[in-house]
């Protein structure tokens, strides 16, 4: 019986995995800048393309969270720790080592026609430092350490996984970040949201101990109530987003706004009660190729798309949100397309530990 079970969470965890990395690299393949229109229905298109997958991050963290809770449970912390350097940290290690490489590369060949480095040719120690504080806390490779950083405080907090009280408090600490967004009490860039995400794993935990019990809630729940209450919180997810941006925020976008929080938990919801989508399970096999995308597709975006489009000298700015959109969707299929590939291909060689196999 529990056999049956493992097998039918592990299905739907791989659908809701394989379409957040989707959105996740959706998000990331953006290259307008935010707040460049001036009319709203154009600010009002932007800004609801990219709420359309602002639920990835949230949704990856509580997934994330459902499949550790039988690991938990299997293994000790240390043994659970020695594998995630072999499945996680080794990978994420050598892809960001990489991307450094890369960036180094293209620095020097800049240099060599003619384009000012700065430190790279007249203090090459310290841009190399530099480069690593960028590396590791203002790209995608920041979250791979946070995610990491969110397990080991589950870890050490191990007793006390199953205490609402202890999810309670985790949430106030999220919910800190929320309100920073009106305040700026600090940065909210996501570098500075180090434990805005750990409530999200451990409600995954939490999901995953009580899973008969929601899915026989969700189940008892009609259709037409869960994509009503989607389309509400989408709604107000785009309007704090212009409440946002019409305060001048830089980050009106945030993954924490207290809306879009909202918004991911229906969107998880109803995926959770889809189910398994068994085209997304047999050709994009997510289970082995999500975590290579993750790692990849920071990688083609900042260091092989500018080769593709900075030739075309394209001005983003006097595009219309249309045009915008649809290079958008361009430098997205690029992207997913070419991680998913290399992923595939690295999955059929001795070299697959690169991307955590």
């Amino acid at each position: 019986m529990n056999t049956v079970k493992e097998k039918k969470n592990f299905d739907f965890v791989d659908t809701i995995r394989c379409i957040s990395m989707i959105g996740i690299v959706f998000e990331h393949s953006s290259a307008v800048a935010t707040g460049i229109y001036s009319e709203p229905f154009d600010k009002f298109i932007e800004v609801g393309l990219i709420q359309s997958f602002k639920f990835s991050t949230i949704a990856f963290f509580l997934i994330g969270g459902f499949l550790i809770n039988h690991k938990f449970q299997e293994y000790s912390a240390i043994q659970y720790l020695k594998n995630r350097v072999k499945n996680t940290i080794r990978p994420w290690l050598f892809w960001m080592t990489t991307f450094m490489l890369f960036t180094i590369v293209d620095r020097f060949v800049a240099h060599f026609r003619g384009s000012d480095v700065g430190l790279l040719t007249t203090n090459f120690p310290k841009y190399f430092l530099q480069l690593l504080n960028h590396t590791l806390f203002f790209t995608a490779y920041w979250f791979i350490l946070n995610f990491l950083i969110c397990i080991a405080i589950l870890l050490i907090f191990k007793r006390l996984l199953y205490k609402v009280w202890f999810g309670g408090i985790l949430a106030c600490i999220s919910l800190v970040y929320s309100i920073n967004l009106y305040y700026g009490w600090f940065i909210t860039l996501h570098s500075a949201a180090l434990f805005g995400f750990i409530f999200y794993l451990w409600l995954g935990v939490y999901l995953n101990k009580y899973y008969d019990n929601v899915i026989n809630f969700l189940n008892k729940t009609p259709w037409y109530l869960l994509l009503l209450f989607g389309i509400m919180s989408f709604g107000l997810s785009v309007a704090e987003s212009f409440k946002l941006l019409s305060l001048g925020s830089g980050d009106a976008y945030n993954t924490l706004r207290i809306s879009n929080i909202l918004y991911s938990f229906i969107v998880f919801a109803i995926l959770l009660k889809l189910g398994n989508i068994s085209f997304l399970q047999n050709k994009l096999q997510p289970r082995k190729t999500t975590f290579g995308i993750y790692l990849l597709h920071y990688l083609i975006i900042s260091r092989f798309l500018p080769l593709i489009f900075q030739p075309l000298k394209l001005d983003y700015e006097h595009f219309s949100v249309w045009v915008n959109s649809g290079i958008l969707f361009i430098r997205f299929l690029i992207t997913y397309s070419s991680s998913f590939l290399i992923t595939f291909l690295i999955l059929k060689t001795r070299l697959r530990w690169m991307v955590g196999q």
